[in-house]
């Protein structure tokens, strides 16, 4: 059934509302920071009060001031729609998900797009890692949700992109140390400055905790280098390289609310007797020029860059004993790469202006992935037997042309984006019963995107957007099928109809107001595999507090909540159904809580 909206007497006071600002009582807009100015989204530098899209900006103060600036959710949390989940878990990266988009990640990002200075933080297959951010140099954070989302194509159910500032004219030399319980310290050193026209400016981090639950250590460091130069007045030329190392993280896993409540600072027996962990090095540079051509823009940028990582589970021995089994320990060593050029146009057309943005961007990543067996004999945590061996990669090619046309109080934009994605795997491992696990699947899907902007005055714009946008599996989903069978090609890609209308409204010198409805469906969403559609309505519409990777943790929370919710609506006359018997979502086949790469996936059609 396609999406559709029905009015509410909340949507037509809010309209009401608005309506009635005067310009009157709107501050000039141009030195307003309430109007601060974006790319992502229309690529081209725009208001952001003048977009038909849900779009904040988090400036430098935001990001930084009093924060310890390791993880992207101390700032994140202030964005309405969106969720960063931080576990305090630095083996489990970020659960990010905006408009339910990315909920489904039980670790790491995924359905939602990670770009830092240009450079994919995302994979081409969706995965993310949000840690890769450098928040002691951030100059501002934009985070895009709706329907402008799928411009950006494969997992863009919202975007999240990271700006890092440039040097200031005069060479500066700023550290910081700060201190906290748990054996928590933080350390970093930023040096910049510029000679004519080139400047430079470096950072280096270390973040070092205890972890407040035991078995819980972490040790981050970071490293950041940015040089810009003008070569002409018509042309810039900058590099970036950012590094992140992270080794012998400990992962203390997840626990039950008894568990808890016996022990909060406890850790899983599993999670000592096998010694989990995980390292990480990742390191990666980008180069970016632009040139002027007239009102025109061209822009080309290219990226590179290596992640390794190892993790130790808690794979019981038994479970290794079958064949088919790839092993307790995660190995892999990818290498990534890719670019993008884009040309910007501007000129006038029908007693308008017209902004044009044509481009391509091109992502290829390769995982040389290693399995082991977590166990030697008797002794538990180390590296032992392999029982894996691949060569995974994706590419994907995405060609893009996106426009936007201004007369008067109207503004009408539309965009188009072509997204092909190809994995293809190697097996190296065949081994007796162990079958050649080679094979290939590509997906391919056509985005369009339409918006409309009407100036009520020029203290309120209405906007209105609709889209189409896709996710395909990650390799993570791909990895295993039911019966464990090897890779999951049959999985499709999850489709879905964005629609959104808002209002944006600039009040007195200091406010401003956003408010917006959207709704969203999807077609052959990735769910877990030999699950109950009936539980995941449930979950969804009842039970939303089952999004943890131990839901049992927060049986007691549900109880008493549901008690007060029927207690209101009995008061106010209404009939709230009792909610069936919580089933825990069943995943197929080695199911270890909270690690990669063990639940089997399938697709659901119409969900809602």
């Amino acid at each position: 059934m396609p999406p559709r909206f029905t009015l509410h007497p909340l949507a037509i006071a809010l309209t009401a509302a608005l309506g009635s600002i005067s310009p009157a009582q709107a501050a000039d807009t141009a030195g307003l920071t309430l109007n601060p100015v974006v790319v992502t989204g229309s690529r081209a530098e725009a208001a952001s009060f003048d977009m038909p899209a849900a779009i904040d900006v988090l400036d430098r103060t935001q990001i930084t001031a009093g924060q310890p600036r390791v993880n992207a959710s101390e700032a994140l949390v202030a964005v309405p729609g969106v969720i960063a989940n931080n576990r305090q878990n630095y083996a489990q990266d970020l659960q990010i998900s905006t408009r339910g988009f990315g909920a489904r990640s039980a670790f790491g990002v995924r359905g939602v797009k990670l770009v830092a200075d240009g450079i994919p933080a995302s994979m081409p297959d969706g995965q993310g890692q949000a840690a890769t951010f450098n928040l002691d140099v951030a100059e501002r954070m934009e985070v895009l949700r709706g329907p402008y989302s799928a411009i950006y194509g494969n997992h863009s159910g919202g975007v999240i992109q990271l700006f890092t500032r440039e040097p200031e004219e005069r060479p500066s030399v700023e550290g910081g140390f700060a201190a906290g319980s748990y054996g928590t310290t933080k350390a970093d050193l930023t040096v910049e400055g510029k000679e004519g026209a080139t400047g430079a400016i470096a950072s280096v981090s270390r973040f070092d905790t205890n972890g407040y639950r035991d078995h819980s250590a972490a040790l981050r460091e970071q490293a950041f280098a940015k040089i810009g130069t003008r070569l002409s007045d018509v042309s810039t030329l900058s590099f970036v390289v950012n590094g992140l190392w992270q080794h012998d993280t400990q992962d203390p896993l997840g626990m039950t609310y008894a568990a808890y409540q016996s022990n909060p600072r406890g850790v899983d027996p599993a999670a000592i007797a096998y010694n989990t962990r995980k390292s990480i090095d990742h390191l990666q540079a980008g180069v970016a020029y632009e040139r002027r051509f007239g009102s025109d823009l061209l822009q080309v940028s290219a990226y590179t860059g290596q992640r390794g990582v190892i993790q130790y589970q808690a794979i019981p021995k038994a479970a290794q004993a079958n064949v088919q089994h790839s092993g307790g320990i995660i190995d892999f060593d990818r290498n990534f790469y890719g670019f993008g050029a884009r040309w910007i146009s501007k000129l006038e057309l029908g007693g308008g202006r017209l902004t044009t943005t044509a481009g391509i961007d091109f992502d290829s990543s390769t995982d040389d992935r290693r399995g082991y067996e977590n166990y030697v004999g008797n002794t538990l945590g180390v590296m032992g037997k392999l029982r894996r061996k691949e060569t995974d990669s994706v590419q994907s090619t995405d060609p893009y042309i996106q426009t936007r046309w201004d007369k008067g109080d109207w503004s009408l934009s539309a965009g188009l984006r072509h997204s092909q994605v190809q994995f293809d795997v190697a097996d190296s491992y065949i081994v007796g019963a162990n079958k050649d696990d080679s094979g290939s699947r590509s997906y391919s899907s056509t985005t369009p995107v339409l918006g409309v902007v009407y100036k009520l005055n020029p203290a309120v714009n209405l906007y209105a957007s609709a889209a189409k946008g896709f996710e395909t599996p990650t390799l993570n989903e791909l990895f295993y099928s039911a019966g464990g069978t090897g890779f999951n090609f049959g999985l499709a890609a999850a489709r879905s109809q964005h629609l959104e209308v808002g209002a944006k409204a600039l009040v007195g010198d200091a406010s401003r107001v956003n408010v917006a409805l959207f709704q969203v469906s999807t077609d052959d969403e990735l769910v877990v595999a030999e699950m109950d559609l009936d539980v995941i309505e449930e979950v969804r519409r009842t039970w939303q507090f089952y999004r943890d990777r131990r839901p049992d943790a927060y049986d007691e929370i549900v109880e008493l909540l549901a008690d007060l919710f029927h207690a209101a609506f009995d008061r106010a006359g209404h009939v709230l159904p009792q909610p069936r018997e919580r089933q825990v979502p069943h995943r197929v086949g080695r199911a270890v809580q909270g690690l990669e790469g063990l639940a089997v996936h399938g697709n659901s059609t119409g969900l809602p």
